[in-house]
């Protein structure tokens, strides 16, 4: 049983460097981002990435408190998307 918890626990390490890893080059295409829709979906996917990290540390530590943080995140990611739709549509088509 600690052999199995060691290696979920080295996994979950992995991944979570992965994600942090993924964060900071999604961050830069966010810096870099040609127009702003790429904008856009940049911030998606750092909340994405934002998620999955929170998932990762409610997963480590064990405490299930962060799992409300992670779909407070979700919920405001999706209205803050759908904002920005709306903003994009009328700077682009209402001209």
């Amino acid at each position: 049983m600690i052999i199995l918890s060691t290696v979920i626990t080295n996994a979950a390490n992995v991944a979570m460097g992965m994600l942090l890893l993924a964060f900071f080059l999604a961050f830069w295409r966010l810096v870099k981002g040609p127009s702003l829709p790429d904008r856009v979906v940049v911030l998606d996917l750092i909340a994405s990435l934002v998620i999955g990290i929170t998932l990762a540390i409610t997963f480590l530590s064990g405490e299930k408190v962060y799992l409300n943080v992670a779909v407070m995140i979700a919920l405001i990611t999706f209205m803050g998307t759908v904002a920005f739709a709306i903003y994009l549509k009328k700077q682009y088509y209402d001209k």
